[in-house]
């Protein structure tokens, strides 16, 4: 079916408006804050335990821990894997590529080694056999990162980690409520990471992240080592930091869970319409997944001319973003691997631009968009 857009009416389309989402649920989050503020409990509350609670149930593991951020998540989790005995500082950890540098972050704070693999140019994930050839003998752990919301596990992939020793790590950032068969991402692997950064499918009103898992030991773990590394109050059994979800971040968080699944399913609606609508020779959509694999947290589409796209859009009203224009590995922090040659993910990083797609947008918003797309042309 074409899309069709007024050609005299000219809409004006953010990338993401926070002030909108937020204004969704406005009077249940300024209820719950104010809970909050009167209780005069503000970290390590009641609020926190409730999320931690409902979050964990949601994503399908008894254990779930709060912390500070995102990346938080990911540096604690491996942080306490070493303190167990379950990896050792130097392994080998393999990566994607095509990831933030969150992911890659994590890995070397702990003095680990990132084994970037090059992803698929369809799927925009590893091939299990590209990760087959990655394990050796120092591998510890993969770091499995579910990007744009889509699902990457499989598993072969799972079979292969189990097989070899090697922790199965979800950086699962970008795909809250996405699933593979009934299972939610987040409770695939040994563990999960969150970051609950505003702008994702289930976002507070700042930072904050947290870990699923359903190991006792690790959940026990991680929790003394987001909280200094006390095991009680002033006994510190480990060298932690101090890393932990604030209560209005987990009132608003358990406010917005409830609407996850409706949110998720109004970004999969548009979604479909930018694929069955979407026809420009110029511009690449990527393979096409069940939609409980994706909950589309960016939508990315590439183009050999995505400069000249992003400035024509951006003429029509519609903002767009790049994610992300420099891979890890030819970050200057990265010195020592700029002189890996990943050809897909160094292809996707001149091409990619992430359309708006939200569940605030309208679908005459997403037909707009559509029709600017379908307009295009190389000047």
């Amino acid at each position: 079916m074409e899309a069709e857009a007024s050609a005299t009416t000219r809409m004006n389309i953010p990338y993401l408006d926070l002030k909108a989402v937020t204004a969704q649920h406005e009077e249940e989050i300024q209820r719950v804050v104010a809970e909050v503020v009167g209780s005069g409990w503000y970290l390590q509350g009641e609020a926190v335990r409730r999320f931690e609670q409902h979050f964990a149930e949601y994503i399908g593991t008894p254990y779930c821990i709060g912390v500070a951020n995102g990346l938080d998540a990911l540096t604690l989790t491996l942080k306490a894997y070493k303190a167990l005995g379950r990896i050792k500082e130097g392994a080998e950890v393999i990566v994607p590529a095509n990831t933030f540098i969150a992911t890659v972050l994590a890995i070397t704070e702990n003095g680990m080694k990132p084994v970037f693999v090059d992803v698929d140019e369809e799927t925009l994930e590893m091939t299990t056999e590209a990760v087959g050839k990655a394990m050796n003998r120092q591998t510890g752990a993969l770091m499995m990162v579910h990007l744009y919301g889509r699902c990457t596990y499989n598993e072969q992939v799972a079979t292969l980690c189990q097989e070899h020793g090697i922790l199965l790590i979800e950086d699962n950032a970008q795909a809250h409520g996405c699933k593979y068969q009934e299972r939610k991402t987040g409770s695939l692997g040994d563990v999960g990471c969150h970051s609950f950064y505003p702008g994702k499918n289930l976002g507070a009103l700042g930072d904050g992240g947290a870990v699923t898992t359903d190991d006792e030991e690790l959940a026990e773990t991680l929790r003394a080592m987001a909280n200094y590394g006390f095991e009680k109050k002033y006994v510190a059994r480990y060298q932690g930091r101090n890393s932990r979800l604030d209560e209005v971040q987990a009132a608003v968080l358990d406010v917005k869970l409830q609407y996850l699944d409706e949110d998720n399913q109004k970004r999969q609606d548009l979604a479909r319409t930018y694929y069955n609508c979407i026809n420009n020779p110029l511009v690449r959509l990527p393979q096409k997944m069940d939609d409980k694999n994706n909950v589309y947290h960016i939508f990315p589409v590439f183009t050999e001319h995505r400069d000249e796209l992003q400035a024509y859009l951006q003429k029509q009203g519609i903002q767009t973003l790049i994610h992300y224009p420099i891979p890890p590995h030819q970050q200057q922090c990265y010195a020592a691997y700029n002189h890996l040659q990943l050809p897909v993910t160094e292809k996707l990083a001149r091409q990619e631009l992430s359309l708006p797609l939200n569940q605030v947008m309208t679908e005459a918003e997403a037909r707009y968009v559509v029709s600017a797309i379908n307009s295009f042309k190389k000047f």
